[in-house]
């Protein structure tokens, strides 16, 4: 499926203003900008903190050096930079703010109280705004005025590290990437936001809503937190026995080192046609593995057999055996393999944004199709690359401009 060029994009004509850095709101205002609305960036005239991680490549090898988390994270913003601290740069800000939808924001509350740039400073002043914060840990409490980042609000308090930590190891498990969670709880700010533009447009009320890293990571490990909570668990238990319940639910090692994952959860609806394209019609007569019930009876022998089917043939030829049968399962897949999928191709999922300089980058689209279309993916804003235009659109004209950057309010 091809990207449109021009699409009607759900949120066109939503205007926000984002005042926030590094990956978790900044996340949800990409998200945001993909769908369609307008969102102004303000950054400070260093710019964001993470325009200068200077993270870049991974790869020695590689030609350029993209800054993908920052790409990511702000894809079709505008930038301005305003210094925030200085009264004539909020009173820019508040020329910017009136009209807006949304207010967005992740600075800590003292920093916002201090620029009077809080939520009832900001409502009293534009009472149908959407105020929207991201927050480490939630905006009541003792700790309401903490920051905290994706890998310890999320991954760490969030129970999530613990809880893939094997018995014994010498450390946690880490995220699996940058911003994992960060993500994750940018498009649940999304979400929330969403929700409020409906409920002003039934009600004509804005809203002030607030999204945390430590609320996301428990929504993710809902299932978990709350049998434990009823159960009394310090911590939910690993089975001592490798052994799966069900023989063809789990991960299977082939014979070249790739690995298949199998969720079959109708055990007995896929067990005899799956013996059957395997090669092993045996395995579905034979009266120890006959059903299910059968099957976690003589439980070792079973994944015994099972785990030694899998490495007799290669990811190539368990392909073509498991797409002959109706069971569910999917490749343990490489991110140097998504690229190739031929449902991201389909979908879009994968898109190339034009870089500004005659090239494209790769970027990954807002996982969203709306009427059978993806959202077209565009890249991120040079420091204050808008700054001008934005000023201009606020009633500000050369002059003033000029007399703003001599100030050393924009830069």
């Amino acid at each position: 499926m091809g990207v449109l060029t021009k699409v009607d994009r759900p949120l066109e004509g939503i205007k926000i203003v984002e005042v926030a850095m590094w990956a978790f709101v900044p996340a949800c205002g990409g998200m945001l900008s993909d769908l369609g609305a307008d969102v102004v960036k303000v950054e400070p005239p260093s710019g964001d903190p993470l325009r200068g991680l200077q993270i870049g490549s991974i790869s020695e090898n590689a030609t350029r050096k993209i800054d993908y988390s920052w790409e990511s994270y702000n894809r079709g913003k505008r930038s301005i930079t305003l210094d925030l601290k200085t009264e004539a740069g909020r009173e820019v800000l508040m020329k910017l703010v009136d009209g807006a939808d949304v207010f967005l924001t992740n600075l800590l509350q003292p920093a916002r109280r201090a620029m009077g740039i809080d939520a009832d400073a900001i409502r009293t002043r534009f009472p149908g705004i959407i105020y929207a914060s991201g927050s480490g840990s939630g905006p009541n409490g003792p700790e309401k005025d903490k920051g905290g980042y994706d890998a310890i609000s999320f991954w760490a308090r969030g129970s999530i590290s613990a809880t893939m930590t094997e018995d014994g190891a010498t450390r946690p498990v880490g995220p699996p990437g940058p911003a994992f969670g960060d993500t994750a709880s940018g498009a649940m700010l999304s979400g929330a936001i969403c929700a409020a533009l409906v409920k002003r447009l039934r009600t004509g009320e804005g809203s002030v809503v607030d999204v945390s890293l430590l609320g996301t990571a428990m929504w993710s490990m809902q299932r978990l937190i709350c049998q434990s909570t009823a159960d009394g668990l310090l911590r939910f238990p690993r089975p001592s026995n490798p052994v799966p319940f069900n023989v063809l639910v789990g991960n299977y090692r082939t014979r070249d080192g790739r690995f298949l994952a199998l969720c079959m959860l109708q055990a007995d609806k896929y067990w005899a046609r799956f013996c059957e394209e395997a090669g092993r019609p045996d395995l579905a007569t034979d009266p120890r593995y006959s059903d299910a019930a059968a099957r976690r009876e003589n439980g070792d022998a079973c994944f015994a057999e099972i785990t030694a089917l899998f490495e007799s043939k290669r990811l190539a030829e368990w392909r073509a055996i498991l797409m002959r049968q109706d069971g569910q399962w999917e490749v343990v897949q490489h991110v140097g393999e998504m690229h190739a999928d031929p449902q991201v191709q389909a979908n879009s999922y994968l898109q190339q944004a034009d870089y500004g300089d005659g090239t494209t980058i790769p970027m990954v689209a807002v996982p969203m199709l709306f009427d059978g279309q993806p959202m077209p993916v565009r890249r991120s804003p040079d420091l204050g690359a808008d700054s001008d235009a934005v000023l201009a659109s606020l009633g500000y004209d050369e002059d003033a401009i000029i007399d703003l950057k001599v100030q050393g309010v924009v830069f």
